[in-house]
């Protein structure tokens, strides 16, 4: 079986060289890097992983928990792409845990995380409290990243998007645009996001004087046939509306479909904005208009914060990526422009 010592004399380095390269600690030359990967291929060296876990009482792992009622969207998948790729960027291996379907199995699936003794974790939430996470935070030694909520009292151990202020402004680009019938579709009402898009709707309302229709308001569930659903609902409720936002591009998607199969040109008689500018928004027909949610900025930086608590350093502000609404096809001036 080949050694360190026999890559570093085949690398032309040190065997302390070779460490500093697997570990990820300390600086080394990209020239020497390359020269040391080149000899463990050609040697077909393989560390002795739990060695150097008990040398460096690291295990070279970042613990991610998410609840699985995102793993059929395409949002999470966007960012579950960038997490693996950033955390491997930064030479380690992604973890997952399925936080399930109540704040309990969250709990749990962190402390799975904890007991494999992963380096440090992020939590993307959807039943744990704000307290609770903040607890946890304070209670336990590896650094601890929230994504996607806003914390109280350890701020800098979370980023965010303002969801809230995110659909307020792209509803006020359609009153703007000359809409004052607007219907929407929410997302799941036990979902903070959910809950944040809706009341960000209904600020916009209130913003520009239109009266508040909680007719116009059905529930969905963030997939493509409850978005259909929704519409199905309002027709049926015989509500006129020029306008739809939906709360995320799944739901916006449906909700064209059903318009279309109900015989209402979209955006002809009514334009339709989505969230999270997924990868197949602008070609779907009519290129969806949507609020893009900085989904890899947001990952980038949870994992830059973790590494650098990892090597010692502290944060003190916290950090916050604003939506910004993409216009497509989908949306058209209103009666009212």
């Amino acid at each position: 079986m080949t050694t360190m010592l026999e890559v570093a004399k085949r690398a032309g380095v040190s065997k302390a060289t070779v460490s500093r390269v697997l570990s990820g600690n300390g600086y080394v030359s990209q020239e020497t890097k390359d020269r040391v990967f080149q000899a463990i291929e050609e040697s077909g060296y393989r560390p002795n992983l739990l060695a150097r876990n008990l040398a460096t009482k690291r295990t070279q792992t970042l613990g991610l928990v998410v609840t699985n009622t995102l793993y059929h969207g395409v949002y999470f998948s966007e960012l579950l792409f960038h997490a693996a790729r950033m955390t491997e960027e930064k030479g380690r291996q992604l973890i997952l845990a399925d936080g399930k379907h109540s704040a309990d199995e969250e709990r749990e699936a962190i402390q799975y995380l904890l007991d494999m003794r992963c380096d440090a974790i992020i939590i993307y939430p959807r039943f744990l409290s704000v307290d609770e996470m903040d607890e946890i935070i304070q209670k336990h030694e590896q650094p601890v990243m929230v994504l996607n909520r806003r914390l109280r009292k350890n701020s800098s151990h979370c980023v965010w998007s303002d969801h809230k202020a995110s659909s307020q402004a792209a509803v006020s680009t359609l009153i703007e645009q000359g809409h004052r019938d607007i219907a929407f579709i929410t997302g799941s009402l036990d979902s903070p996001t959910g809950i944040e898009r809706l009341s960000g709707y209904k600020d916009a309302l209130a913003a520009h004087r239109i009266p508040l229709r909680e007719s116009l308001i059905v529930e969905g569930k963030w997939t493509p046939a409850s978005g259909a659903s929704g519409v199905a609902t309002l027709l049926a409720r015989g509500e006129r509306f020029t306008a739809l936002v939906a709360s995320n591009d799944d739901m916006a998607i449906g909700a064209i479909k059903q318009l279309h199969d109900s015989g209402i040109a979209a955006p002809g008689a009514v334009s339709v904005v989505g969230f999270d500018d997924i990868a197949m928004a602008p070609y779907v027909v009519p290129a969806l208009s949507s609020v893009r949610v900085p989904v890899t900025e947001m990952v980038k930086e949870t994992i830059s914060r973790l590494i650098f608590m990892l090597d010692g350093g502290e944060f003190t502000f916290q950090q916050t990526f604003a939506g910004e609404l993409i216009l497509r096809d989908s949306v058209i001036p209103g009666p009212h422009r």
